[in-house]
């Protein structure tokens, strides 16, 4: 199958896991996160750009209270030049993964293994939080306005994963899968994906993906396992002495 066209999986993007607000100024979109995290913090470019504009963007981003931080797609070359010049540092590469549902749903999920829930459970949220993904991030997932759902994995009859999953135009994607330490190498990364699948098939998605940035080895791997293909990606650029965890 043909992979969705690059401006389809990043309106899914921000449909999934959308900003506490969005800002169309000028030739940029803007976005207030409130600590949710970088993909909905970032500016983009939507147009055509002079730097007295780049200049606009980095005050109003300071305006919010957040430090100047950009998401750099493939099409964004001449941006990404310019923030170089002007001391911006890449941050975080990610890429896209991405496979038709049904690639997914070829097989049975083993019992109480792998769940579709929502609201999330406590010890889902006792699992992100362990991991990093604390309230703000929590407060992301109750924003995204389609379908939706929790994940929540379990190995050997104790909990050990959670996650979310939502779909926007008939793309499912997977944010904050988090696999308790212990439990990680046990292959419930692959049944919690599964089960996804199954319920965004359920639900009405063609296609079912992750963003993953290129640090993360374990959960890159998890999905070239999975037969995922790189659909694209992206990264970001940040002023180093601005740089916050945002």
């Amino acid at each position: 199958m043909i992979l969705p066209e690059a401006s389809r999986l990043y309106a899914a993007i921000d449909g999934t896991w959308p900003a506490a607000a969005t800002i169309q100024a000028g030739p940029w979109t803007l976005r207030e996160g409130r600590g949710g995290g970088q993909r909905v913090s970032a500016a983009t470019a939507r147009g055509e750009w002079r730097e007295d504009d780049l200049s606009a963007a980095e005050k109003a981003m300071r305006m919010m209270k957040q430090a100047p931080l950009f998401m750099v797609r493939p099409e964004d070359r001449a941006l990404d030049a310019v923030l170089a010049a002007r001391g911006y540092e890449v941050k975080d590469p990610v890429t896209i993964w991405l496979c038709p549902v049904a690639q997914l749903t070829d097989k049975r999920i083993p019992p109480v293994t792998a769940f579709a829930i929502w609201e999330p459970l406590a010890i889902m949220r006792e699992i992100w939080e362990a991991g990093g993904i604390g309230e703000a991030r929590l407060r992301v997932m109750a924003r995204a306005k389609g379908p939706k759902t929790g994940l929540f994995g379990r190995v050997s009859d104790r909990p050990a994963g959670a996650g979310f999953c939502a779909i926007h135009d008939r793309i499912a994607l997977v944010h904050a899968l988090e696999i308790a330490e212990p439990h990680r190498g046990k292959g419930l990364g692959k049944w919690m994906m599964r089960c996804a699948a199954h319920w965004a098939a359920d639900n009405g998605a063609d296609w079912i993906g992750a963003l993953c940035t290129d640090a993360n080895v374990g959960a890159n791997a998890l999905y070239r396992a999975l037969r995922m293909r790189d659909a694209g990606g992206y990264h970001y650029r940040v002023l180093p002495e601005e740089s916050d965890e945002t």
